[in-house]
Parts: C-alpha cells; sequence; structure tokens
C-alpha cells in the first residue's frame, strides 16, 4: 500500500476513540496531520502521541460554523492544501424523540452532518486543484436502520448517506473520492451498545466490539487505495456482530 508522505489529512473526532486512532494510522502512513476537536488539552496529547511528521492541534466546536470555516482557513494559509478529510466527529442526543429538547437535535446535526458539508465544501476546490483526494464520512450501522431513542443521531446518519453520495457524483470527474463508512459497534464511549439490542440496550460483549484501531487501519487502506478504484459506501463490522442489514 502506497504511503501517504507530505499530503495533509484532516481528521475531525480526533481527540479520542476512532479519530484518535485514525490521526495516529495517517501519521504513520507518513501524512502530516491536523486534528480537530473542541479538548486542547486531549489534541495536544494525540499529538504529542505522532512522531515523524507534523501534527497540528485545531481546537474547534464543529457545532459552530463559522469556528469550523475560520479553523480550515487558518489551516490552509499555514500548513497548505489537504489531500485528506476524514469526517470521524459524533455526537448524541439520546431519549424518545418527543423528549429530545430541540436546541439538542440543532446541536447533533450541526456536528454529525452540517461540519462534515462544510469541511468537504472547504477542501473540493483544493482537491480538485491537486488532481484528487480522498474524504471519508464516517457514518454507522444506525445510518442504515433507524433505532428507537436515537432519533436525531439516526437522522444525521441517514443523511450522510445522502451527503457522501452527492459529494462522489460531484467529485468522480475530479479523481476526488467520497467514501461513506458503516462501523459496527466499536470499543469506545460510542460502541458500548450492541445495534441488535438498542431498543432494549444491553452492553455488548468485548468480542462483540471493534477496536477503532481496527477501522483507523481500514480507512487508511482506503484513503491509500488506487485512486482508479470507485468506494461509496463500506460496511465494517466484527464477526459476532448482527442486526445491520
Amino acid at each position: 500500500m502506497p504511503d501517504l508522505k507530505g499530503q495533509l489529512a484532516i481528521v475531525t473526532g480526533a481527540s479520542s476513540g476512532l479519530g484518535e486512532a485514525t490521526a495516529v494510522r495517517l501519521a504513520e502512513l507518513g501524512a502530516r496531520v491536523a486534528l480537530l476537536a473542541r479538548s486542547r488539552a486531549d489534541l495536544d496529547r494525540v499529538a504529542a502521541r505522532i512522531s515523524g511528521v507534523a501534527a497540528f492541534a485545531l481546537p474547534t466546536d464543529l457545532a459552530d460554523p463559522d469556528a469550523v470555516v475560520a479553523a480550515i482557513g487558518r489551516l490552509v494559509s499555514g500548513a497548505g492544501p489537504p489531500r485528506v478529510l476524514v469526517n470521524a466527529a459524533a455526537t448524541d442526543a439520546p431519549g424518545p424523540a418527543e423528549e429530545v429538547p430541540p436546541a439538542d437535535w440543532q446541536r447533533v446535526v450541526a456536528v454529525n452532518l452540517t461540519a462534515p458539508f462544510l469541511l468537504s465544501r472547504a477542501v473540493f476546490p483544493h482537491m480538485r486543484a491537486a488532481g484528487g483526494g480522498t474524504i471519508v464520512n464516517v457514518s454507522s450501522v444506525a445510518g442504515r436502520r433507524g433505532w428507537a431513542n436515537a432519533s436525531a443521531y439516526c437522522a444525521t446518519k441517514f443523511g450522510l448517506t445522502g451527503l457522501t453520495q452527492a459529494l462522489a457524483a460531484e467529485g468522480a470527474p475530479h479523481a476526488i473520492r467520497v467514501v461513506c463508512l458503516y462501523p459496527g459497534a466499536m470499543a469506545t464511549h460510542w460502541g458500548i451498545w450492541s445495534p441488535a439490542d438498542r431498543d432494549q440496550p444491553r452492553r455488548a460483549a468485548p468480542e462483540d466490539l471493534l477496536p477503532p484501531e481496527n477501522v483507523a487501519d481500514y480507512i487508511g487502506w482506503l484513503v491509500c487505495a488506487p485512486a482508479h478504484l470507485i468506494v461509496t459506501e463500506a460496511v465494517v463490522a466484527p464477526i459476532r456482530e448482527h442486526g445491520w442489514p
């Protein structure tokens, strides 16, 4: 698999979980990595794990559209055009739909759907000018099947599929690959429940959880795959997991 030597990769949600694992993996493949999340301390911790390449900590509230646009502007002016974008950040507003406060719904939409749109919109011209690039939108099995008590999360993850398909169609003539990735339950604070049991939650057994590093390895493969290879959707789940179509 070719490396990403010298290329600039943006990873959201990079302060923990899959975002952190992905940032570390892309750095191992030679990419300079820009780390986006809210916590400066956590981003600095992740940046300290990365050696041999540059790591840029960009504390950003992804629910704030102006902050997202400003962060990318600062990054491009200081580090150059990005060739990789991984939208791994996500949040939730759990509970019955009738009890979810509208403000919580709006924050989930802003982080899970609007931020990937704004970031993709910002990097598209740079990728087009450079002759190509890759965007990976991290969805969930909740983007393929709706669950009770997760209306905002499921709605945004379903929406991410439509956004990805539209961007993939727009990017294809310019060698910009856009992929929607559907991970199963992961061994992170987002992946403690078995999808088949979301209506009546119980903790998933450890063997039913994907290590985030496994998913990060797959993202690394997607980013480095030959440019002529078309991948628009991929499901990644532990072999014992059930409950997704």
